[in-house]
């Protein structure tokens, strides 16, 4: 069993930034992927963005691609999403995945 735990969300005006984190209770060496997800009030759950923890290679939505970036720290089984230039559509509880674990999300608002 793997705990996943978020951090960093808030309330930012447009063309802002934040930082989330995820936290993995343990090691996720012998995984192949984390990956960050969202869901905004009354749409589906989305992909955002993923990170292959060996290699350390990405993979982005167009709705943020050039705009976030993904990274991970191994030492610290922590995974971050970076955000930039956020804009209100940007919106959402922010979910950390790992295959079948998931956080429990992280609000971020956009607004003026």
């Amino acid at each position: 069993q793997v705990q996943l735990v978020e951090s960093g969300g808030g309330l930012v005006q447009p063309g802002g930034s934040l930082r989330l984190s995820c936290v993995a209770s343990q090691s996720v060496d012998r995984y192949l992927e984390m990956a960050w997800y969202r869901q905004a009030p009354g749409k589906e759950r989305e992909f955002v963005a993923s990170i292959y923890w060996t290699g350390g290679s990405t993979l982005y939505a167009d709705s943020v691609k050039g705009r976030f970036i993904v990274s991970r720290d191994s030492a610290r089984n922590t995974m971050y999403l970076q955000m930039n230039n956020l804009k209100p559509d940007d919106t959402a509880v922010y979910y950390c995945n790992l295959y079948q674990y998931w956080g429990r999300g992280t609000q971020v608002s956009v607004s003026s």
